[in-house]
């Protein structure tokens, strides 16, 4: 007696969503991420003589000129240098990722009408490349801690901590910034002047004493970066855990634009083909 076989039949009524299928093609296709983190390293560097070693000049470098510039408008008894790098490293690994990340959706477009590729992969290998690029930034940095005499203590231990919310929310933030620029391709124009003001407007070349009162403080506290960049200061430069209000505030920005940033994306990139 032949028993008949029953095939299981897609119903897109009991999809869990897009969010959560592309959760599960990341995870299905996770040995992708390697391979395009090591292409954005090799794109990057491979005409470069010094290689990776420029991850770790940049910020050095532009350390170096911030404070011949700005070392006598602020009175911190010679940590100036090692102040601005610590700010300069967080600062440089949000600006780097989510920069890269506008056109990552459009560089993979070819690829997307040949196979199947979750497009998250591409900014995902973004942010991660930034990470790495700041693991390589934290040599120089606390080079220049114990040149200045900054002392180096326990809090340390929270680094790793600090770097994942800030990452959380880069990720959001370049999920949602890549959604943009599909549709509205002038964003890659005009991110790049509104990362300029927004590092003016975040403490990372000046001591956050003195903008804490503009707007009563509201200037400060509506700044997400403000919160995320001060919890990796206060592990690293300042030597001091954050307390739970600060842990708290950082991690609920970070979730917040994090599943934003991927509802608003996983939602929207099966229209990109229409656009790229």
């Amino acid at each position: 007696m032949n028993i008949p076989q029953y095939k299981e039949i897609y119903d897109s009524a009991n999809s869990p969503g897009p969010a959560v299928e592309e959760i599960k093609a990341v995870l299905r296709n996770k040995d992708l991420m390697a391979q395009l983190i090591k292409r954005d390293l090799v794109t990057r560097y491979k005409r470069s003589v010094l290689g990776v070693f420029w991850s770790m000049l940049n910020p050095l470098g532009t350390m170096i000129i911030l404070s011949l510039v700005f070392s006598r408008m602020f009175d911190m008894r010679g940590v100036y240098p090692a102040y601005i790098l610590t700010n300069y490293v967080a600062w440089n690994f949000f600006s780097q990722s989510t920069q890269f990340s506008l056109n990552t959706t459009l560089w993979g477009s070819d690829l997307f009408h040949k196979i199947y590729i979750p497009r998250t992969s591409f900014i995902l290998s973004t942010v991660g490349t930034g990470m790495l690029n700041l693991t390589f930034a934290l040599v120089p940095l606390f080079l220049i801690l114990l040149i200045t005499g900054v002392s180096i203590h326990l809090s340390i231990l929270f680094l790793p901590l600090a770097v994942l919310i800030l990452a959380a929310f880069a990720l959001g933030f370049s999920l949602l910034l890549s959604t943009l620029v599909v549709f509205f391709p002038d964003v890659n124009e005009f991110y790049p002047v509104l990362l300029t003001a927004w590092m003016y407007l975040t403490p990372i070349i000046y001591p956050e004493t003195m903008i804490s009162d503009v707007l009563n403080g509201w200037l400060l506290r509506l700044n997400p970066l403000y919160h995320l960049i001060k919890i990796f200061r206060l592990v690293v430069f300042e030597g001091v855990v954050p307390s739970g209000m600060e842990w708290l505030v950082a991690v609920i920005i970070a979730v917040i634009t994090l599943t934003a940033g991927w509802v608003v994306f996983t939602s929207s990139n099966k229209r990109f083909g229409y656009y790229v």
